[in-house]
């Protein structure tokens, strides 16, 4: 025979079971002495827990001073813990930020510098034979593209490319393609004058 859990038990005593799980447990309980004992103790029990949830009265007031002073007496004893001397702040004037501010703009100005005269990369091919160059002018050169007008180029790099093939258009437009050795990615530069 199999005798019922103890929670299906407390659920009977409470009221809290199912149909047909209060007519099997009321069927097992008419057999069982044991399981009889059993509800009997839960129903002792369950008469006692009313008394039990009652809260006994506080007396709040009291309860209350007694915080009031011994937030009173840990304020004062850290009164007493706490060094005089203020807590120091931090120099707005520093040897280091003095420092990184001078590199700051020193750098700003070698930039501005750049900038305002950006450095010429002369062509070897024309200094050599002494030609001069008027007007906008399209070329490769031995690592890339450019184009020229003047003194002032702008270049298009190719540095460490293997096969470069170069392509120009009658109507001033040159292009370079090849594979990066580095990253295998075909690049395709193109260069036009207006």
């Amino acid at each position: 025979m199999q005798h019922p859990s103890q929670t299906k038990l407390a659920l009977y005593v409470g009221g809290d079971l199912g149909r047909y799980a209060h007519w099997r447990a009321e069927r097992h309980l008419a057999n069982c002495e044991q399981c009889r004992e059993d509800v009997a103790a839960l129903a002792a029990v369950r008469e006692i827990v009313p008394e039990l949830s009652e809260i006994p009265e506080i007396p709040w007031n009291r309860l209350a001073a007694e915080m009031k002073a011994n937030i009173r007496l840990g304020l004062a004893a850290g009164e007493c813990v706490r060094p005089d001397d203020k807590p120091r702040r931090r120099a707005v004037f520093s040897p280091l930020r003095a420092a990184v501010a001078l590199a700051s703009v020193a750098a700003l100005l070698v930039t501005g510098l750049m900038l305002e005269h950006p450095f010429q990369w002369p062509d070897s091919s024309t200094q050599l034979r002494g030609e001069r160059t008027e007007g906008v002018m399209v070329q490769s050169t031995r690592n890339g593209i450019q184009i020229r007008e003047g003194q002032q180029a702008l270049r298009l790099l190719h540095s460490g490319a293997q096969n470069v093939t170069f392509s120009v258009g009658a109507q001033g437009s040159m292009g370079a393609g090849y594979v990066d050795p580095e990253t295998g990615y075909v690049t395709i530069n193109h260069v036009y004058v207006e």
